[in-house]
């Protein structure tokens, strides 16, 4: 549930983006806001809050009836001015007693009402309603999408003429629309900046119309517990606005679903239903956070969104890290082992990612002991805020791209410290760095890209068979039980392995279209390739450039198992162009690998 804060703020604006969780744009019952860090005051960072909701407090659905009205003395007469005398309140002094704090109570309850009512007002033009078209891709099929899909969620209006809303609410989007309160129109809108990983994205509208009488909201800090929130959007079950309210019952890094990342979350009790993705939570009169998702089989818990720098650089780059897995060192034994004296606590170095900044300083085996000269706990958490705790990666995720972190460590029982520098990390694969400010920023990049939102799936076809990098959206089309139902060694090395230089994937045979030319192999499907002519292969596009450049007769894929493949150069290049114009494809490979000329080899066979 998400509710409120008091009111007692400037009434300015508005508060400063698998395993079991469901979206909120319209499947489940409960939600999450997203709230920001303050230290940076020149950034959109907001860390959302899921929870799940009871069905009460429903502000949205206030009746007039349930609001009483308290006079100081509760057997005056409205039309009839009280006495003086104390008897004209009722015939003993208990009786005037009870009236005042019946009054006391009236005045607070009022107080409260007004607040609630205030948000109500904040919100009426600052919400909108989003209707979002959108194709996924096929990635069995990757030249071809899956037919288009409806859905709906909430934004609000911020500073700059723009509408914040969560990126799950725009994934993959088509066309999308928006329709502020009270108005029966609807105005095209187009995705400016997105940030998958926080779950926020920003939207811009062109029409002049649309922003008549439509107010902005500020973005707020991250609430303390027991503050009130009003959480306000668009909901499935009605088409009007609606208001829940409750409040702040816990902050801590949680996963998000829609860009599997772990960041800040705030838990709140305010009654909430699926549609409300993307709608603002009302702390006063700022905004606290944007409600995105939600935990099955959980009640009253909820989960942030992270952070997005769109206002400093032009450009999301994703959340820093250091590259590593670490272990909690509460063992004593653990703690002796690795020679840490009594009172000195930290956690043990598990694995580095073989691309980071931190593999040139730190090592398998080292216990870190702070972070930027904070401490950090046997159990991996650091102070937050009044007597609460937070894992250290938070501090991490707080870090700006290129920034530096001071890191001390324990090595074979003596201390060391580092300055090592953080990087984003590229959850979607691509790219293996940006042109940010006339800057190269390098992006950490897991072996097995997470998710692929927005983006066209890469694939190369060469005689039938069919080629594409390893992603867990590949592995999801198992089904939502594709951890068990997917190929049992490629779900265990996209969720294991590392990386081994910049830029490698992991690619595979994924099927085979059947022609004369790849006969006796239609069965292989879905094993890695290791080498291609006898040269180890690093992406997709290093695979292609490999068969293209072959110069002898035939062509050679070693795969797992040890299984091989043959086939002739000149026949297979042909059959390629049958194989695409029999199964209605309209290229050899995705438009990510083309060359900057324009054209392949097998491009141009095909079009003979």
């Amino acid at each position: 549930m998400l509710g409120v804060r008091s009111a007692a703020a400037a009434r300015a604006a508005i508060r400063r983006l698998r395993p079991s969780a469901n979206h909120l744009c319209g499947s489940s019952s409960s939600w999450a806001i997203a709230s920001r860090h303050s230290r940076f005051n020149n950034a959109i960072r907001l860390a959302n809050a899921v929870s799940y909701f009871s069905t009460g407090n429903n502000v949205g659905d206030f009746r007039f009836s349930s609001i009483k009205f308290y006079s100081t003395c509760s057997a005056s007469n409205s039309s009839t001015p009280p006495d003086d005398d104390a008897s004209s309140c009722g015939s003993s002094v208990e009786n005037c007693e009870g009236d005042a704090e019946a009054a006391a109570y009236a005045a607070t309850r009022n107080a409260a009402m007004d607040d609630a009512y205030y948000a109500i007002e904040l919100a009426l033009d600052s919400v909108v309603k989003i209707f979002t078209v959108a194709s996924s891709p096929s990635y069995f099929l990757p030249w071809q999408n899956k037919s288009q899909r409806e859905s709906m969620g909430s934004g609000f209006v911020i500073s700059g003429r723009r509408i914040l809303t969560n990126a799950h609410v725009v994934a993959d989007h088509t066309f999308v629309l928006v329709r502020k309160h009270g108005s029966p129109n609807k105005y095209r809108a187009e995705v400016q900046a997105v940030g998958h990983e926080c779950d926020l994205a920003i939207l811009v509208v062109e029409n002049e119309e649309f922003w008549e009488g439509m107010n902005c909201l500020e973005l707020g800090d991250i609430p303390f517990l027991q503050e009130a929130v009003a959480v306000v959007g668009y909901p499935q079950g009605g088409d009007n606005i609606s208001i829940t309210k409750g409040v702040v019952s816990r902050v801590e890094p949680t996963q998000y679903v829609h860009g599997a990342t772990q960041l800040l979350a705030i838990q709140i009790d305010a009654a909430i239903n699926p549609g409300n993705s993307g709608g603002p939570a009302i702390m006063g009169d700022k905004v606290a956070g944007v409600a995105f998702q939600n935990l099955s089989n959980a009640e009253n818990i909820g989960t942030t969104l992270g952070i997005i720098g769109v206002e400093d650089t032009g450009d999301y780059v994703g959340f820093c890290s250091m590259g590593l897995s670490c272990q909690p060192t509460e063992n004593a034994q653990l703690r002796e082992h690795f020679q840490m004296p009594p009172g000195l606590t930290g956690v043990l170095v598990s694995r580095i990612n073989p691309t980071s900044d931190a593999c040139r300083f730190l090592k398998k085996d080292d216990i870190i002991l702070s972070f930027d000269g904070v401490p950090i706990a046997n159990d991996g958490s650091v102070p937050f805020r009044n007597r609460e705790r937070i894992t250290f990666d938070h501090l991490v995720s707080m870090k700006r791209p290129n920034d530096t972190a001071r890191v001390k460590v324990l090595r074979d029982g003596k201390e060391h410290e580092f300055t090592i520098t953080l990087r984003p990390v590229n959850l979607s694969g691509g790219l293996c760095g940006l042109v940010n400010n006339a800057s190269i920023l390098t992006l950490l990049q897991p072996l097995v890209p997470v998710h692929q939102f927005d983006k066209l799936p890469s694939y190369f076809i060469f005689a039938g068979l069919v080629f594409v990098p390893l992603t867990q959206p590949y592995l999801h089309e198992y089904g939502e039980d594709w951890y068990n139902t997917s190929p049992r060694r490629l779900c265990e090395r996209a969720l294991r392995e590392l990386p081994q230089k910049a830029g490698q994937q992991l690619v595979i045979l994924s099927q085979v279209l059947m022609d004369d030319s790849n006969t006796g192999y239609e069965r292989l499907a879905d094993l890695q390739v290791k080498k291609v002519n006898g040269i180890e292969v690093d992406n997709l596009k290093h695979l292609r450039q490999l068969v293209e450049n072959s110069s002898k007769d035939s062509v050679r894929f070693d795969l797992d198992d040890e299984r091989v493949i043959v086939l002739n150069y000149n026949s297979a290049k042909m059959a390629t162009s049958r194989i695409l114009k029999r199964h209605r494809i309209p290229s050899a490979m995705s438009n990510d690998l083309m060359d900057e000329e324009g054209g392949s080899n097998i491009e141009l066979a095909c079009a003979k």
